[in-house]
């Protein structure tokens, strides 16, 4: 997922004057966005479809799985009963960190790489 969408995140994280500027929007909207009252975390919401996906799911430790599946499960019957969590059961910001992506990023550098070595040419020199 490295290259999949365009972001400036890395471009406003170096700077703490636009850091500064754009986290409450950021947090706002991610507060918006409703997945944190269901106590889900922004990785969540990352459709399974795709292979490098399954593959990043595959290498969660499994704890990490664990608490993924629970948090699923519960995010769907709170959903299903249209209700949110009670607001201590809410995820918090500072619990909102990517540990999905990560591995999705590793996973998507390690078939770049592979794929750069697998259509190597070897020119032999005289």
């Amino acid at each position: 997922m490295a290259s999949f969408y365009p972001t400036l995140a890395p471009f406003v994280m170096k700077r703490p004057w636009l850091n500064n500027l754009f986290k409450p929007v950021a947090n706002w909207y991610a507060n918006a966005a409703g997945y944190r009252q269901l106590g889900l975390r922004a990785d969540d919401l990352i459709v399974e479809e795709d292979e490098l996906v399954v593959r990043a799911l595959k290498r969660l430790p499994p704890k990490e799985a664990y608490d993924r599946v629970y948090r699923l499960r519960r995010a769907f019957q709170a959903s299903t009963v249209h209700k949110l969590l009670p607001k201590e059961e809410w995820t918090k910001p500072e619990e909102d960190v990517p540990y999905l992506k990560p591995l999705i990023d590793q996973i998507y550098t390690e078939e770049k790489e592979k794929k750069a070595l697998d259509t190597l040419t070897v020119i032999r020199s005289h």
